[in-house]
C-alpha cells in the first residue's frame, strides 16, 4: 500500500534531519508517528505526501495519499472549494446546469454529477453545513480550516490518509467526531499527534528519532508506553550500575594513590637512614614519580571511559526524570473567595460597513491600512449581541482546580480576561479579591523572544541569585551551556514551556492563580508529561482551558465551568 525506502532528508542549511528511514504500511494499517519536537515528523509526512523531496530514497504507493496539514497559511488565498480541489468541478457543474454543456465543462466535471451534494454532506458531517464554497480560507478559524480538510476525506475517498496534528485546533465536540471517524474508517492512516486519546485508537506506533531512525511498536499508545517503561527501567538499572562502577573506580584510584604515597614515604626514609647517595635517591624518586604518573593515567582513563558511558545512559533517559521542580505554596489560605461573578456577560463593539462586512473595533487601524478608501463609506457603530446566551454566575476559591470548557468561539479566553481584570463585564457584577496571577497561553508569550535564554532566566531573578546558581537551574530544566546564549525566539514550544517553568522556579514566588490557556497545543508528548508533572506539584489555584481531556484528568481538575454561546 505504501513503502518508504531509505529516506534521508537534509535541511537547506545542510544539517541532516534523519537518514535511512524504512517502513511499509499495509491496507487499513493505522499508524501513529510520534517523536520529540524537531525529530522531523512533519517533514517525513510531507515527503510521504509528495510535498517535499528527500535528499535520497523513495516513497512508493498505489494511489496518491490525502494530506491534512498542521498549518494552513499557504491556503489563505484559496476559497473553501479551491482548498478542497473541487472548484473546477463545481464551476463546470454550474455551467452545465445553466445550459453551457461544452466539451470543456463536461471534461472538467468527469461525470461527477453528485460533487456538490457529496461535498455539502461532507461539510455537514463536520458541522460546516452552511459554509459557502466561495468562502475565503483566510476568514476561517484554525478549527474550521482543519474541518474543511477533514471533510475532504469523504469527498475524495482516498486509500491513504496522512494527518499532521489534526486535533490541535479542534474543540472537544469536534475531537469526538474525529475519534469516531478513526475508529470506523477502513483507510490506511498515518497520524502525527500528541493527542494521547487519539493515539490509543491507532494500532501501531512508529517512533521517529533523528539518531535511531524509526522504531516500530506493534500496538496502541498504551502498549508503547508499557514498552518504553520497560526500556526506561533497564536504563535506570544500567545508570545505577554505571554510577556504582564509577564510585568503585574512584575509590580504587584514591586507595592506590594513598598506598603508593605510603610506600614511597617508607622507601624514602629507609634510603635516608641507610645513607644512600643523593643521586641514587633522586633516580629512585624520578622512577617513582613516572610510575605514579602512569598509574594515574590508567585510572584517569578508566574513570573517563565510565563517565562517558554514564553520560550516554543519562542522555537516553526522558527529560522528565532529570528535572527538579519545587513550586512554592501559595500564601492564600484554602477556600478564600478570589472571584465572584453574578449574571455577567460581555459584548464587543463592532464597526459595520455598508458592504456587509463587520470588523472588531480592535482591528480598526488594520482595516484602514487595508482599505484606504474606507472613509468614503457610511460607517456606524453598534453593540454586538451578548457573547453568552445565558449570563454567567460563579465563584472561584483559593486552592480550586477548574476547567473552563466550551465550543471554539464560545468566549473562553474572553472569560479569562474578565477574571484577570483585563476586561470589565458589560452586564452583571464581577468582584475580584487581591491575588497574584500568571497567565500562560499556547504560544508561551510570557517568554521574551528578544532575550537570550540566560537573559530571560535572569529577568526573573528577584532574589539576586549569583550567575552560577541561575545556570544550575537552567541545567535542571535541560538548558545546557549550548542554550544560554540562544535567542528565545528560536525555541520550540516545549523549550519555551520548560523555560517558563524554570523562570517561575528562579523567581521563587509562585502565583496565587495559575491560568493555562490551551497549554499543550504546541507540545510533544514528553513535554506534555513535564508540564503535567509541574502542574500537579503546584498547590495554588488553577484555571485551565484545554481540549486535552487526558491532561485535564491527570492534573486533578475538580470542577468544570462550561461556557455556552
Amino acid at each position: 500500500m505504501l513503502t518508504v525506502q531509505n529516506i534521508t532528508y537534509i535541511h537547506p542549511d545542510k544539517d541532516l534531519l534523519f537518514k535511512n528511514i524504512n517502513f511499509s504500511l499495509q491496507q487499513q494499517d493505522k499508524v501513529a508517528l510520534i517523536g520529540n519536537n524537531g525529530a522531523g515528523k512533519s517533514t517525513l509526512l510531507k515527503i510521504m505526501s509528495g510535498i517535499l523531496q528527500p535528499a535520497q530514497g523513495i516513497v512508493k504507493y498505489k494511489s496518491n495519499p490525502y494530506y491534512i496539514p498542521q498549518h494552513f497559511g499557504q491556503y489563505n488565498g484559496f476559497t473553501v472549494a479551491g482548498a478542497l480541489k473541487i472548484e473546477e468541478k463545481l464551476t463546470a457543474l454550474n455551467e452545465v446546469l445553466l445550459g453551457n454543456a461544452t466539451g470543456e465543462n463536461l471534461s472538467a466535471l468527469n461525470d461527477d454529477w453528485s460533487i456538490e451534494e457529496r461535498s455539502r454532506e461532507a461539510l455537514s458531517r463536520w458541522d460546516l453545513g452552511n459554509m459557502p464554497f466561495t468562502r475565503r480560507m483566510s476568514e476561517l478559524s484554525g478549527g474550521e480550516k482543519t474541518k474543511v480538510f477533514l471533510a475532504g476525506i469523504d469527498i475524495h475517498n482516498p486509500d491513504i490518509i496522512l494527518m499532521d496534528e489534526p486535533t490541535n485546533h479542534l474543540d472537544t465536540f469536534s475531537r469526538e467526531t474525529l475519534y469516531n471517524f478513526i475508529i470506523r474508517c477502513t483507510h490506511t492512516l498515518v497520524v502525527v499527534s500528541h493527542d494521547r486519546l487519539l493515539l490509543e485508537l491507532l494500532n501501531n506506533v512508529y517512533e521517529l528519532d533523528s539518531k535511531r531512525g524509526i522504531t516500530a511498536y506493534g500496538g496502541n499508545y498504551s502498549f508503547y508506553k508499557a514498552q518504553k517503561e520497560i526500556e526506561e527501567n533497564a536504563l535506570r538499572q544500567q545508570l545505577e550500575e554505571k554510577e556504582k562502577e564509577l564510585r568503585k573506580a574512584r575509590k580504587i584510584e584514591r586507595e592506590t594513590v594513598e598506598r603508593r604515597e605510603r610506600l614511597e614515604g617508607r622507601g624514602k626514609k629507609k634510603l635516608e637512614k641507610e645513607g644512600a647517595p643523593r643521586i641514587v635517591r633522586k633516580n629512585i624518586k624520578n622512577k617513582a614519580e613516572e610510575s605514579s604518573a602512569r598509574l594515574k593515567e590508567v585510572h584517569t582513563g578508566k574513570i573517563a571511559a565510565i563517565s562517558g558511558e554514564l553520560s550516554d545512559v543519562r542522555k537516553k533517559l526522558p527529560g522528565i526524570t532529570k528535572m527538579k521542580m519545587d513550586f512554592e505554596n501559595s500564601s492564600l489560605h484554602p477556600g478564600k473567595i478570589l472571584v465572584t461573578a453574578t449574571d455577567i456577560n460581555f459584548s464587543y463593539d463592532n464597526i459595520n460597513f455598508t458592504d456587509g462586512n463587520t470588523y472588531d473595533n480592535n482591528r480598526a487601524g488594520e482595516i484602514n491600512k487595508d482599505h484606504p478608501a474606507e472613509g468614503q463609506r457610511s460607517i456606524y457603530r453598534l453593540k454586538s449581541d451578548p457573547l453568552w446566551e445565558f449570563p454567567l454566575s460563579f465563584q472561584i476559591r483559593s486552592g480550586e482546580r477548574i476547567s473552563i470548557t466550551g465550543r471554539n468561539g464560545s468566549g473562553k479566553t474572553t472569560l479569562i480576561r474578565l477574571i484577570l481584570g483585563e476586561l470589565e463585564p458589560t452586564e452583571g457584577v464581577l468582584k475580584r479579591a487581591d491575588f497574584s496571577s500568571v497567565y500562560i497561553d499556547q504560544d508561551y508569550s510570557i517568554i521574551n523572544g528578544t532575550l537570550s535564554v540566560y537573559e530571560q532566566a535572569e529577568s526573573y531573578n528577584q532574589d539576586s541569585l549569583p550567575e552560577h546558581e541561575i545556570k544550575i537551574r537552567l541545567n535542571r530544566f535541560l538548558f545546557g551551556k549550548d542554550f544560554w546564549d540562544k535567542p528565545c525566539s528560536s525555541l520550540s514550544g516545549g523549550e519555551k514551556m520548560r523555560l517558563m517553568l524554570c523562570c517561575l522556579m528562579i523567581s521563587n514566588h509562585s502565583p496565587d492563580l495559575f491560568v493555562l490557556d490551551e497549554p499543550t497545543n504546541n507540545l510533544d508528548i514528553e513535554n506534555i508529561e513535564i508540564l503535567t508533572s509541574a502542574v500537579k506539584e503546584f498547590t495554588g489555584t488553577l484555571l485551565v482551558v484545554s481540549h486535552d481531556t487526558l491532561f485535564i484528568k491527570e492534573i486533578g481538575v475538580e470542577r468544570i465551568l462550561e461556557v455556552l454561546e
